[in-house]
C-alpha cells in the first residue's frame, strides 16, 4: 500500500515548492491521490519555506502532516532542526549535506547525506541543487515514476524553458547515484 507523506524543506528560493508540486504532480499522472500544502515563511525568497505532499494509492482525509513523515527532504540547517522530529520511526530523512554539517540525532531513522549545491555545481547549474535532492528522493522511496517527474517538470517549465530539462534530468540522476 502506498501512503508516503513528504516534507520538502529549505530557504525560499531552494525551489522546496517545486520539489513538492512535481511529486504531487507526477502523482496525479499515474492515477496516484495526491496533496500538496505550501508554508512560506514572511520573507519568501531567503525565508523559510516549506510543503508537505501526501501520495496514496487511496483517498487523502487531511493534507497535514504533522509528526507523521514517511520522509523528510531538508535543504538547510534550521529546516533538519524543525522536521527532524517529524519523521516516523523507520522513516528517511534526506540531508543536504553541502549547507548541513550537523548530523541527524535520531538512530530510529534512516539519514541520508546527499550533497545536493555541490553536485548541483559541478553540473554548472547551482540552482538545480533541489533536484539532485529529488532525484534521491525518487531512488530511495520509487513514490512516482522518473518519467512521471520529466513530463511534470516539462509541463511546469513552458516552452521557453524547456532548454533546461537536459541539466535537470541529469541533476536527477546524480542523486540518485548519491544514495545508491
Amino acid at each position: 500500500m502506498l501512503n508516503e507523506r513528504i516534507i520538502c524543506a529549505g530557504f525560499g528560493g531552494q525551489g522546496v515548492m517545486l520539489m513538492g508540486q512535481l511529486i504531487s504532480y507526477a502523482g496525479m499522472l499515474e492515477g496516484k491521490e495526491v496533496s500538496w500544502l505550501p508554508s512560506y515563511g514572511p520573507e519568501m525568497r531567503g525565508g523559510t519555506a516549506n510543503c508537505s505532499v501526501m501520495v496514496s494509492d487511496r483517498p487523502i482525509g487531511s493534507p497535514v502532516i504533522t509528526d507523521d513523515a514517511t520522509v523528510a527532504m531538508v535543504l538547510n540547517l534550521p529546516s533538519l532542526d524543525k522536521f527532524e522530529n517529524d519523521v516516523v520511526p523507520g522513516g528517511k530523512l534526506l540531508i543536504n549535506s553541502s549547507l548541513i554539517e550537523k548530523k541527524a540525532t535520531r538512530t530510529d531513522i534512516t539519514a541520508y547525506y546527499i550533497p545536493a549545491n555541490e553536485i548541483a555545481v559541478e553540473l554548472g547549474n547551482p540552482r538545480v541543487a533541489n533536484m539532485v535532492m529529488l532525484g534521491a528522493f525518487l531512488e530511495l522511496t520509487k513514490t512516482v515514476e522518473v518519467s512521471s517527474v520529466l513530463s511534470a517538470l516539462k509541463k511546469t517549465f513552458g516552452e521557453s524553458k524547456l532548454h533546461l530539462m537536459p541539466v535537470n534530468e541529469e541533476a536527477m540522476k546524480r542523486g540518485a547515484a548519491a544514495v545508491k
